[in-house]
């Protein structure tokens, strides 16, 4: 071996740590921070502009869940009420929210789930019925959550007022996707700028669901599962859901672009909380306790209710009879005849 190829040998074998542990000095491409899962709870995802404070966000809140508990019923039986909160907080723990939540639970046939200001969410017991899984339920919790986390209701009503001084224009409201916000409003004597969103915050809220259900340990997949579930149920069955479906139409590219992000930004896991015996215990109480309060509710008889002789009342109805009545002694009770 010549000369030239020993230099070559010992300049390559020299050069050969620097080759394979050098720094990579390209510039990198950023992770967008609203992609980044492991800065959930450190991100702003609360927009820049916004007339209203944190604190008087939760106060509005608070005064307009008042007033839907008041006009609504509600269900009051612990162990549904606590297992939904229970759900409902391990998501927001795994969020962007800077603001407590309560959950509550609405004795409502609909398939819906809504969130007002401040942290207040409510859950319509249609949901509980018509979900398979646990994750399902999540999935809509997560949803409803990235509303409140990017303040979607305040940041709403701040683009009204801008609009009203002619700052931005008013069709910036109108994403054609307001009917279910304004008969909700309507029904609860909320202002509608409260809970309709427009195309771009309904398309966040699905982006950043995803990501908190992911980080909260539940499947992504329920979250696309749910609603194309919903999809073909609203197309073999219309009117069977709650307008909040209709008028936020579940697209067909709405589904696709949630399940392309998926892919692109969560990680696979070994595993994922899919279900748990729980849910079909709490879904059963609620079915055993619904039938409870039909068998409950007195039945109405016809007829009038008459007292008997000696201060006893009869349950029994009375049939009007196109026959004579003839009068007794013995029976001095009223007698009834058609006129």
């Amino acid at each position: 071996m010549n000369a030239r190829k020993w230099f070559l040998i010992v300049v390559l074998v020299l050069a050969l740590p620097g080759l394979l542990f050098a720094k990579d000095n390209r510039p990198k491409k950023k992770k967008k921070k609203k992609d980044d899962i492991e800065a959930i709870g450190e991100r702003d995802v609360d927009g820049k502009v916004n007339f209203y404070s944190l604190e008087k966000e939760i106060a509005l809140g608070k005064s307009y869940a008042d007033e839907v508990e008041r006009t609504s019923k509600m269900v009051r039986d612990p162990i549904i009420s606590e297992y939904v909160n229970r759900i409902g907080q391990n998501l927001v723990r795994n969020s962007d929210a800077k603001v407590p939540f309560q959950f509550k639970v609405v004795d409502n046939d609909a398939v819906n789930a809504f969130a007002l200001p401040g942290g207040f969410i409510f859950v319509n017991t249609g949901l509980l019925v018509k979900a398979e899984t646990e994750s399902e339920v999540a999935g809509v919790l997560a949803h409803e959550i990235a509303h409140v986390a990017a303040r979607h209701g305040t940041r709403q009503a701040t683009r009204g007022q801008l609009a009203n001084l002619g700052i931005i224009p008013l069709v910036i409201l109108t994403g054609g996707w307001t009917g279910f916000g304004i008969q909700q409003a309507a029904a609860f004597a909320i202002p509608a700028t409260f809970l309709q969103f427009s195309k771009s915050m309904e398309a966040e809220a699905d982006y950043l669901g995803v990501q908190y259900l992911y980080k909260a340990g539940y499947d992504p997949i329920a979250f696309v599962d749910f609603f194309e579930k919903l999809q073909t149920m609203e197309k073999t069955k219309p009117g069977a859901l709650a307008q909040v479906f209709r008028s936020h139409p579940l697209t067909d590219d709405r589904i696709a672009r949630t399940q392309k992000e998926i892919d692109r930004i969560l990680p696979a896991k070994p595993e994922y909380v899919v279900d748990r015996s729980e849910f079909l215990d709490v879904k059963e109480r609620f079915l055993h306790l619904a039938r409870l309060e039909r068998e409950e509710k007195p039945v109405r008889r016809r007829g009038p209710i008459l007292r008997r002789g000696g201060g006893t009342i009869s349950t029994d109805p009375i049939e009007a009879s196109d026959e004579p009545v003839e009068d007794s002694e013995e029976d001095e009770r009223p007698k009834l005849k058609r006129k």
